[in-house]
Order: C-alpha cells, then structure tokens, then sequence
C-alpha cells in the first residue's frame, strides 16, 4: 500500500461538527404519467418536461440531504437517450452523489415504462444537478458529509468529485480568458 493522493472517502462528521448522512437517507424517485400537454411539435415529450422533472427530484434530494432549502446552482449533461411518449409513466431516480462544505451534486436517471409493451422501464436520460443550500436569508449554509453506502455509490462519489475539479477549471479558464479579453482591448462581456 502506498500513501499517493487520490479521492478520498468521506468523514462521518465533518469540522463543524455536522454528523454525516447516507446515499439512501435522501434518495427518491419521482413518477408521472406524460400527457397531450407535455408534447413538442414531434409529438414526442418536451425536453423542457423531462429536465423540469429532473429538476424537482433533484431539488427534493437536496433539500432532504441538506435539511433545509436548497437551490440549483448548475445543471451539467444533461442527456436525452431515447424519446418519451404521451402515456409512459416517467421514473426520476435521484440521489446527492458528492456533497462540499455548502453544495451538494445529485445524480439522476429517468426511466420510462411504456404503456403500450410490457417490458421493464428503460432508461431514457441523465443528469448530474449542482445544489447549493441556503439559510432563510438566502445565504449559504453547511451540508452534511454524504456517505456512500454501496460499491456503486463509491463510484459516484469519486466520478462527482471528477466533474467538480472539471466544472471548477473550466470556470477558473473562462474567468482568466475573459480578464485577458478585457485588459488586452478585446470584447469582454
């Protein structure tokens, strides 16, 4: 065994003392049956719906991890893998994968059942929601360590932390290119 730095495990209490909480102390699905008033022109669901959807579980999970309000800070790939229809009864499977100091990322899977077949509910998008908890004021407040509990939720804790160095460089790029823009005489916005 080695001491090299790599993604770490999170603690039961963290420094102010805040106890831990389990992947499945927060998880939770949302179903809904998708109507005539859920279409696009295609005659298939918005898009806007299904992300709507994702949305509202995410934001439940967020706000049962965290104990309190929380609100959406960022939305990252989100995909659309197969089509949903009028009469499928939409899953929204989410649960806080990764959780910071005041930010939480939650994982969603959107299954939909078919009305028309028999066969199990196939998985038709996925997302991955930053949260950020707030006080009454709207100010940012402490979260509780997620503790993954499963093989599975190891993985997605360590891919979440992943995603967050990526979101924060591409955030640290775009800030240094947008200085460089306005300091050298470009266009910044």
């Amino acid at each position: 065994m080695t001491d090299q730095a790599g993604p770490t495990e999170p603690e039961t209490q963290d420094d102010q003392g805040i106890p831990g909480k389990p992947t499945s102390a927060s998880r939770t699905t949302l179903s809904t049956i998708m109507t005539h008033n859920d279409t696009n022109l295609l005659g298939t669901v918005h898009g806007g719906v299904i992300m709507k959807l994702v949305d509202d579980a995410a934001g439940a999970v967020a706000g049962r991890h965290s104990g309190g309000p929380a609100v959406t800070a960022s939305m990252d790939e989100m995909a659309f893998l197969e089509p949903v229809r009028v009469g499928d009864l939409v899953h929204v499977k989410a649960q806080v994968n990764w959780t910071g100091r005041t930010s939480m990322e939650v994982g969603v899977r959107v299954m939909a059942e078919r009305w028309n077949e028999s066969t199990p509910a196939t998985q038709v998008g996925s997302a991955y929601l930053v949260f950020a908890a707030v006080d009454a004021d709207g100010k940012p407040r402490a979260v509780p360590t997620v503790l993954p509990e499963t093989d599975r939720d190891r993985r997605r804790y360590q891919e979440a932390q992943i995603r967050r160095t990526h979101r924060l460089a591409r955030r640290r790029a775009i800030m240094e290119l947008r200085e460089r823009g306005m300091t050298g005489g470009g266009s910044g916005e």
